[in-house]
């Protein structure tokens, strides 16, 4: 194969199927998905371009301002400029503001990276813990408030008002607070997606809490896989009052049930009261995503 890679493909149709194979061979390789959900989402409904050369490199963008991308190589054609091409192409089509995810800090993002001068602006640790079996359900001794109660989420149901505390819970976040209700519901066709696995915690019928698990099948090879805290969040008004520990053990709890032994999570670097609250239940660095700005933007 020439060093020389083709010119990059443009287009803006649906995402083609042949990307989910090239992210299991990255995923089976680097040990991290390529592409984030929201970022297939997206492409999934158009609203991302997807830059291709061939079908072993491919990059996500999103031209709404800040422009942003995630793009990965085929592990077997890494060293060929594929990578560097991409990376022209995004500066390309984003003449303005452009933020790239690394999924893991590979050292081959790092040098491309330096290579265009774009400097680190986010850290996300994924944080891993064992799942141990539990005897009862920990929220049955969670508080003395018999308003409060764990049930489940229902689809066609509790879309609005989950959507609308999820905004406020993530205010800002600049992903986590902006979903939609067209998000969920797309998430909601996604073959992990459980009700049973999304856990609502409710104040007199009104949800003030929430704790999202992701179950994914197990891959060729493994036994299983982690099951993921998708994401915790606590009303603002309620935060501070022992709910959101009482959400993460419930969720743990949701996974020994399901016999998962190893949990998964996400979360920014520098939220320190997260990071304190998922370490207080055995939590540890598994790994890094990181967020690359350009510097010329950076420093305005």
């Amino acid at each position: 194969m020439s060093d020389s890679p083709p010119l990059s493909a443009l287009s803006s149709a649906p995402l083609p199927g042949w990307i989910a194979d090239l992210a299991g061979r990255a995923k089976a390789i680097d040990g991290q998905p390529p592409f984030s959900d929201q970022a297939l989402v997206d492409a999934r409904r158009g609203e991302r371009e997807v830059i291709a050369i061939g079908e072993y490199a491919a990059a996500l963008l999103k031209t709404e301002q800040p422009a942003e991308a995630e793009l990965v190589v085929d592990p077997e054609l890494r060293g060929h400029g594929h990578g560097t091409a991409l990376i022209h192409t995004l500066l390309e089509r984003s003449p303005d503001d452009l933020l790239v995810w690394a999924h893991g800090d590979h050292p081959a993002a790092r040098a491309l990276a330096a290579r265009f001068g774009f400097d680190a602006v986010r850290r996300l640790l994924q944080l891993r813990a064992e799942v141990r079996p539990v005897a009862t359900d920990p929220w049955d001794s969670a508080g003395s408030d018999a308003a409060l109660r764990i049930s489940t989420f229902r689809p066609g149901t509790d879309e609005d008002e989950w959507v609308a505390l999820n905004a406020r819970a993530f205010e800002s976040h600049p992903e986590q607070g902006s979903v939609t209700r067209a998000d969920l519901e797309d998430l909601e066709r996604e073959p992990w997606f459980d009700a049973q696995d999304f856990l609502l915690l409710k104040s007199n019928d009104r949800i003030i809490g929430y704790c999202w698990l992701k179950i994914e099948a197990a891959e060729p090879g493994h036994s299983e896989q982690p099951g993921e805290f998708y994401v915790v969040g606590i009303d603002p008004d309620r935060q501070g009052s022992g709910l959101g520990r009482a959400l993460v053990a419930a969720g743990l709890a949701r996974l020994a049930r399901r016999g998962i032994r190893t949990a998964s999570l996400y979360v920014e670097a520098d939220n320190e009261a997260a990071l304190r609250l998922y370490r207080s239940f055995g939590f540890a660095d598994h790994s890094i995503d990181i967020q690359y700005a350009l510097r010329r933007f950076t420093s305005r």
